[in-house]
């Protein structure tokens, strides 16, 4: 019959259970889960916010284009007439869809970073008061 391992004492637990122990698991897991950009004050530069919109814009503009390049080639060639236009369409819907998404997505970058200015200034104000 085994005998069964006894519980450490407090003195023989290890260094990394003390340590998993005694950290604050609820703030990682809450610093983790968002992005930096929430929990710090640094400014970016109109570049870091607004690149994702203007990728997605950029791309969408180039599709957009080569969906007009191909469809106008289905009225310009009599052979495989029929490939450009199922692909040429296609093309276009795509990016335009692209380019919509892009320019929607700008405005409502403006306003998040609008409400994050005014989140800023009402805590400033807040601390202002009641650190004194």
């Amino acid at each position: 019959m085994e005998i069964p391992p006894k519980s450490p004492d407090e003195s023989e637990k290890s260094p990394q259970s003390k340590e998993l122990i005694t950290s604050n698991t609820a703030s990682t897991l809450c610093m983790s889960s968002r992005s930096e950009s929430v929990w710090t004050n640094a400014s970016r530069s109109k570049w870091d916010i607004y690149r994702k919109p203007v990728i997605v814009m950029s791309v969408g503009a180039v599709v957009f284009v080569i969906g007009m390049v191909i469809t106008s080639l289905s009225y310009f060639l009599t052979e495989n007439k029929d490939v450009y236009k199922m692909c040429g369409p296609a093309f276009l819907s795509l990016g335009l869809m692209l380019l919509v998404c892009g320019l929607v997505w700008v405005p409502i970058i403006r306003k998040k970073q609008k409400q994050r200015q005014k989140s800023q200034f009402l805590q400033s104000l807040k601390s202002f008061f009641f650190n004194r």
